[in-house]
């Protein structure tokens, strides 16, 4: 494409501005000597670079990826729970038998410990050890499927929560494993609670 050249000419003793055609040679020289603009993309007002891009993609991916292991644990988790309620639910009519870890005869502890070992997760053998040893600690308000309840100053009893406001447990000698509502005498005596798994 053509375009206007300025030049100055002197005749005479006094210069003269003239506006000429410009030629390809001039065009080329113009371009040339213009600096190249960086690759950038404006979105909205924000310059970003392929740089920014990049980052913001890797730390997106980064935060998808715990979120999803996250949620992997909380399924795995559950999936414990359950099982370890079911296989409790199936001892129900047990004899209690002091020490007791099964199969036939269980103590409270021994039922706890025996049901979560059956869903994968390896528990201590006594009420105060369970305890310790689990490190997820929940509130009696916050107990879920699953989660261990205990009893008593000492810790000396405990149950497996169930759900919707009951447990199972293997309660003393002379009784047998059973399922019962949890009132206001097991919520006066609760002692804390554990989330296995």
């Amino acid at each position: 494409m053509g375009g206007l050249v300025l030049t100055t000419t002197s005749a005479l003793g006094a210069s003269v501005l003239v506006a000429g055609p410009a030629s390809a040679t001039t065009q080329r020289a113009t371009r040339a000597a213009a600096p190249a603009a960086p690759a950038t993309t404006t979105l909205t007002g924000t310059t970003l670079t392929s740089t920014t891009l990049t980052s913001t993609t890797l730390t997106s991916t980064a935060v998808t990826s715990k979120v999803s292991a996250k949620q992997a644990r909380i399924a795995k988790q559950r999936k414990r729970a359950n099982y370890a309620v079911k296989y409790a639910a199936k001892q129900i009519g047990d004899p209690y038998r002091y020490g007791g870890t099964g199969p036939g005869s269980w103590d409270c502890s021994g039922l706890a410990g025996g049901s979560w070992r059956k869903a994968g997760v390896k528990l201590p053998r006594t009420t105060q050890q369970i305890y310790k040893a689990v490190h997820k600690k929940v509130s009696w308000k916050g107990a879920v499927k699953g989660d261990l309840l205990f009893f008593y100053g000492g810790r000396t009893h405990m149950g497996i929560y169930v759900g919707h406001g009951y447990m199972i447990h293997a309660p003393s000698s002379g009784k047998r494993v059973k399922k019962i509502k949890l009132n206001g005498y097991y919520k006066r005596n609760f002692h804390g609670a554990v989330r296995p798994g």
